[in-house]
């Protein structure tokens, strides 16, 4: 019989999803609008009100106009500040619209910048080990264009250490919809799903679109999730962080 290849020598690319996977937001997103509401001297709102009214909020929103407003051609700003908007009233803060103006002024702009973010640690590291390897990097996001033009190359993580992204915000389609892999696929030179392994935090949004069009897939439980028990239970490889992906992968256990 002949002996399984090892994964590692059948990919040409690996995509990995952004939030939760090589990035993490700093505190609570509730906080970040708070913060800006403070600044500007209004008295502190309730940070949890707040990070439950985003909550409803961004749910909303990204149903009424998914992909951050592609589809209805609504500019990046002003989805964000119907968001913003909404979050704060839901919490029960109406403000004027001069005083809403400068609050929201500030929120903006701190998301635009690397301010909110921090990088895994392993996260440069690991990139820079695929490309060593002579695979092609592909992020994967369901993200606004802010992220591939300005946050991650904030953060240090530029051009360098990937070769393409492909973002909802851009793209006009987000995750789980499974075409927003193949377009992956297509952006890393038109490669067979079985010579693409996805990473994720996700078993909704990354492993199950992933496998559904043939890649491989794993998850990361970077935070000990709840739901890591059921990811297992339910077959997907299930590990702490990206060190421990590269050595598995490193170690031709991985068979495809």
């Amino acid at each position: 019989m002949c002996k399984a290849m090892s994964l590692l020598s059948k990919l040409k690319c690996i995509t990995v999803d952004v939030t939760g996977t090589l990035i993490a937001y700093k505190g609570e997103l509730g906080d970040y609008y708070c913060m800006a509401a403070k600044a500007i001297g209004l008295p502190c709102p309730d940070y949890k009100r707040v990070h439950e009214g985003f909550k409803l909020a961004y749910t909303d929103m990204a149903q009424k106009y998914p992909c951050f407003g592609f589809h209805a051609k609504m500019p990046n700003i002003v989805w964000w500040k119907t968001c913003v908007k909404d979050s704060f009233v839901k919490a029960g803060y109406d403000y004027d619209e001069e005083t809403f103006e400068k609050v929201f002024r500030r929120i903006y702009s701190t998301f635009g910048s690397a301010a909110p973010y921090s990088v895994f640690q392993d996260s440069r590291p690991f990139l820079r080990w695929v490309r060593s390897k002579g695979l092609i990097v592909g992020l994967v996001s369901n993200a606004e264009y802010r992220y591939q033009e300005v946050i991650l190359p904030a953060l240090g993580l530029n051009k360098g250490e990937w070769d393409f992204g492909v973002f909802s915000g851009i793209e006009g389609v987000e995750k789980p919809d499974p075409r927003i892999y193949k377009m992956a696929l297509e952006r890393a030179g038109n490669l067979a799903p079985d010579e693409v392994l996805h990473i994720g935090d996700s078993m909704r949004k990354d492993y199950v679109p992933a496998k559904s069009i043939g890649m491989h897939a794993l998850l990361l439980d970077r935070f000990k999730t709840e739901a890591a028990k059921d990811w297992r239970e339910a077959g997907a490889i299930v590990l702490p962080d990206l060190v421990a992906v590269q050595q598995l992968l490193e170690s031709d256990k991985l068979k495809s």
